[in-house]
């Protein structure tokens, strides 16, 4: 009889177990918590936003080369959470998103459609197999967007990119760009050495990628499907366009602005004075200031003087992924950006808005006045404008937040006027000159045709700066993701701290040794001697003497080694103890009492009754 309970009941249990399983596959499952730090495995609101807006499916094709990458655990445990994430879209789009996963075996039918989806195929697998590990997309009306490949680099921005994907596979319709400046951006005939010009590599870039329109500061309107508005050194803004920007940013409230307080790819004024951008009064009712002319002798690049020599120009300066925002989109995979004269961007303190730094200087910058850079003759001259009073100042920035217009009533005949507006976005960047094409690209010629072969980023810093206004309002509220991967800190600060010193004294043995080749180098030369088949005692007694000292210090590098494998030795016995035998230990504790408690309260519980 007890064999048969005992069987019923382990069958009972197995049934029970099933059952819970199938019960939370099929209605918990989408009840999930996340409990890291920066909500890594969950979506943003701006990501279920975009997916709340989706009208029509979306196919998402999920390429990942299974088979090419075993052996590789980095790659396919990155893949993992990839996937999971892309699980986690399907599963909060409610049926409008269907995953497909796709392995892209070698010379198969999969690996056609991965190239033809335009994916990037590395050689990084097994006898140089082709690894993909992207995601294309298509919609009802046969559009396609892709992510060429997942890069681990660009871990933080993997939400973004996925959610722009599926943004504009929702919404098809190409991004119409209004650019404002008197410029020859297109070609033309250039202000200042008056031949025909070509136009510039940034704005060819633009028309290849976006619906762009140029219009001129003196009209007195912007086309009303402008879903972007670059304003481009616009050297003076007649009252009807100065107006248009204003009413523009009180509807769709997505400006760039390139506004220099000097720019100089274009000469001086007739007057002397130098060419500053026109300021819109809705920036100036917004309380955005550009001041004076920023000099970084830390970023300041090389340039030919009128002597044919070489100097460093303080205010032609080369910012670094050190000066770039890295937690911003648009500057987060930016390398290098050349501008010249940039200003000091700021806010009033009443201004409505907030600012995030997209760039900044160095903290050895100083202010200058653009007037007296302007008429400095010599490059060399422009030391004497460094001052005492340095820190570093933001030179590119990104802003949000409520805008009022500046404007009573509308000074030209048009729409209703509307005084104010929610969510403006807008970014500036306070150089024009940046957009030159001598600052980023150089061009050669190939078999009669020009090519240009960028050295910097500026192009990238425009497109980049559209895309991301271009998009959705929930788009940018999409927060960056934290990384998955959790360092060991203090193993790696044991290892920076070894390091350290093991290569000062390797740097001390590097001076020994050069010391007593100098040596013998001299007291060969003395004797007449070109070989060493002939030595001195004095020759062979400084050998010796080298000799010992290199054995010693060789055997002190050892022993630094070995005090480093030690400390993290030591530092992971300490974990196992606490893993394997104390956290145990605790459990064990805390049970023991817990069942004391248990048995004490049964006890009183029983004698109660008794009584």
């Amino acid at each position: 009889m007890r064999k048969a309970l005992s069987l019923l009941s382990i069958l009972l249990l197995a049934v029970l177990f099933v059952s819970t399983v199938l019960i939370n596959n099929e209605t918990l499952n989408r009840f999930r918590v996340d409990l890291t730090e920066r909500k890594v495995y969950s979506l943003s609101e701006g990501t279920q936003e975009v997916l709340s807006d989706i009208n029509e499916p979306v196919n998402l094709y999920y390429f990942f080369s299974e088979t090419a990458t075993k052996g590789m655990p980095g790659l396919r445990h990155y893949a993992s959470r990839v996937e999971s994430l892309l699980e986690e879209y399907e599963k909060r789009a409610r049926g409008k998103i269907r995953l497909h996963k796709v392995d892209p075996v070698a010379f198969s039918e999969a690996e056609d459609k991965a190239a033809e989806f335009g994916l990037t195929a590395a050689s990084m697998g097994k006898m140089g197999e082709a690894v993909y590990f992207g995601l294309a997309g298509t919609n009802t009306l046969d559009d396609q967007a892709s992510i060429a490949f997942f890069d681990p680099q660009k871990e933080q921005f993997l939400e973004y990119d996925i959610s722009k994907l599926i943004y504009q596979l929702s919404s098809p319709e190409p991004v119409s760009v209004a650019v404002v400046t008197d410029l020859p951006v297109a070609g033309g005939r250039a202000p200042a050495t008056g031949p025909y010009a070509s136009g510039m590599v940034f704005f060819e870039q633009l028309s290849q990628l976006f619906d762009v329109q140029v219009i001129s500061p003196q009209a007195d309107m912007i086309p009303d499907n402008t879903d972007v508005l670059v304003l481009i050194h616009p050297k003076e803004l007649s009252e009807g366009m100065d107006y248009a920007i204003d009413q523009f940013a009180m509807s769709q409230g997505r400006i760039l602005a390139f506004l220099d307080p000097y720019y100089e790819s274009s000469g001086m004024m007739p007057s002397g004075q130098p060419q500053a951008s026109a300021f819109p009064a809705l920036f100036r009712q917004l309380g955005i200031e550009i001041q004076g002319v920023v000099l970084d002798p830390a970023l300041g690049l090389d340039v030919r003087d009128q002597s044919a020599g070489v100097v460093k120009h303080l205010g032609i300066l080369g910012l670094g992924q050190q000066e770039l925002n890295s937690d911003e989109i648009v500057t987060a995979n930016l390398e290098v950006i050349n501008g010249a004269s940039l200003g000091a961007i700021s806010l009033s303190s009443d201004s409505p808005l907030t600012m995030q730094s997209l760039a900044r200087s160095s903290a050895n910058a100083s202010l200058a006045d653009a007037q007296e850079v302007a008429a400095t003759a010599s490059v060399q001259d422009l030391s004497q404008f460094l001052t005492e009073d340095v820190q570093s100042y933001t030179l590119m920035a990104s802003l949000s937040g409520p805008v009022t217009s500046a404007f009573s009533e509308a000074p030209v005949e048009g729409p209703r006027h509307q005084a104010s507006g929610d969510d403006a976005r807008i970014m500036v960047v306070s150089d024009a000159d940046m957009l030159a094409d001598h600052l980023w690209v150089q061009q050669s010629n190939f078999f009669g045709e020009s090519v240009y072969t960028p050295f910097a980023n500026n192009g990238d810093l425009i497109i980049n700066a559209i895309e991301s206004l271009a998009g959705s309002r929930a788009l940018t509220r999409i927060r960056s993701r934290g990384e998955f991967s959790r360092p060991f800190t203090r193993v790696q600060a044991l290892e920076a701290k070894a390091q350290a010193t093991f290569r000062e004294r390797e740097a001390q043995l590097q001076q020994e040794l050069e010391e007593i080749e100098a040596r013998l180098s001299q007291l060969q030369h003395q004797q007449g001697q070109s070989t060493a088949l002939a030595r001195t005692a004095e020759q062979q007694k400084i050998l010796d003497s080298f000799i010992d000292k290199r054995a010693n210090v060789r055997q002190s590098l050892r022993d630094i080694r070995y005090q480093l494998d030690r400390d993290i030795d030591a530092l992971g016995y300490w974990l196992k103890l606490i893993n394997i035998v104390l956290a145990p230990l605790v459990l064990v504790f805390v049970l023991f009492l817990m069942s004391r408690l248990l048995r004490k309260r049964a006890g009183k519980a029983y004698r109660g009754d008794q009584a």
